[in-house]
């Protein structure tokens, strides 16, 4: 009964098949690699970008923090969600990369509203030498609280941005879960919709390690490629990240783990909306949920040896509502989704 993280979930079995098949006699390095050039070709097919350029990094923060230092001078502000992965989870890693440049929280929400993003940019523009200068827009797809912004949303923030002359960065770590509930394409989920840049995630996805980074527009694609050198990110044995990102590609496996893993949490969900007492923080659309349970409820179920991140402690009354996190994986049996279920549902006697 592991909810705690996507991250922890094991890697697809062809993701680890491909990384054997790839360690066969030698392979040129630094991208240079045969396989790399299959991956670029499949990812300008699938997001319909001829012209796109396609780079591969093994972190989701490397993703982010090196395309946004590519669009991000040093004096400048990236706007982002209060509750975005690059304001809370990667320890000052877009400032440092980005040589001291700020970010500025939009709302306080895990979604962006597009009247708060004009105010805060023309703000930020008003203020003059002062003030950090505006710069781009990042936005999580789908967001730190399980929530997908549909593709018309998206191009509501992407025109905001390009308004005041900025570009627009989408963290796509769980873009694939996304995708797979909005059921558009890649195409108009990102570059139709005005996004400049994507971190198109596979660690969270059943790879073991690796993210793509797809300027949609290949004029900064150089200076990307410095940064990423500069950034220590440049594998020198490269194949093993490409071997990875075609095989999960390939028959759009992709597709397939984030139906499953999207498909575990609505039978999660499901499941705790029939039970009393339980209410959500936002009603999940991709594969995280965001929840209120009695304390007695996360007693029984942690006792039972359920992993999930909770927010707060077991001491303490047992009707008192306490918030936790839970998210599914491709891998999650749908039997331990059930066990869960039950253990949550017991009332204190039959507990006993």
């Amino acid at each position: 009964m592991f909810f705690a993280s996507d991250n922890a979930g094991p890697a697809h079995p062809s993701i680890l098949s491909a990384m054997t098949e790839a360690n066969q006699g030698h392979a040129m390095p630094y991208g240079n690699d045969a396989i790399m050039d299959e991956v670029r070709d499949r990812i300008r097919q699938i997001f319909e970008a001829p012209e796109a350029a396609v780079y591969l990094v093994a972190t989701g923060t490397a993703a982010n923090v090196l395309s946004l230092a590519t669009l991000t001078k040093p004096f400048q502000t990236v706007f982002c969600a209060p509750d975005a992965h690059i304001q809370n989870d990667e320890c000052n890693a877009p400032e440092f990369y980005m040589g001291g440049a700020k970010l500025t929280l939009v709302g306080e929400s895990d979604k962006i509203d597009p009247a708060r993003l004009a105010s805060a940019m023309g703000t930020r523009a008003r203020i003059g030498v002062h003030s950090a200068q505006p710069g781009p827009l990042s936005i999580t797809q789908a967001t730190e609280k399980g929530r997908v912004y549909s593709c018309a949303e998206v191009a509501e923030l992407a025109a905001v941005a390009a308004a005041a002359g900025q570009k627009t960065h989408m963290d796509g770590a769980r873009f694939a879960n996304a995708l797979v509930t909005q059921n558009c394409s890649p195409a108009d989920m990102t570059w139709r919709a005005g996004v400049d840049v994507l971190s198109f995630g596979g660690t969270k996805n059943g790879c073991v390690g690796v993210e793509a980074v797809i300027f949609f527009d290949p004029e900064a694609a150089w200076e990307f490629e410095l940064r990423r050198k500069r950034g220590a990110h440049l594998f020198s044995k490269h194949r093993y990240l490409s071997a990875q990102m075609a095989a999960y590609l390939k028959d759009d496996l992709w597709l397939e783990m984030a139906r499953a893993a999207n498909d575990n949490m609505a039978r999660l969900a499901g499941g705790l909306k029939a039970l009393p007492d339980v209410s959500f923080i936002a009603e999940p659309q991709a594969n995280m949920l965001h929840a209120r349970l009695p304390r007695a409820m996360h007693a029984r179920l942690q006792e039972a040896g359920a992993v999930y991140y909770l927010h707060g402690t077991l001491e303490g009354p047992a009707e008192e509502l306490l918030e936790a996190r839970f998210v599914c994986d491709w891998s999650l049996p749908a039997a331990e989704i059930d066990r869960f279920l039950a253990i949550a549902a017991q009332t204190e006697a039959t507990a006993g």
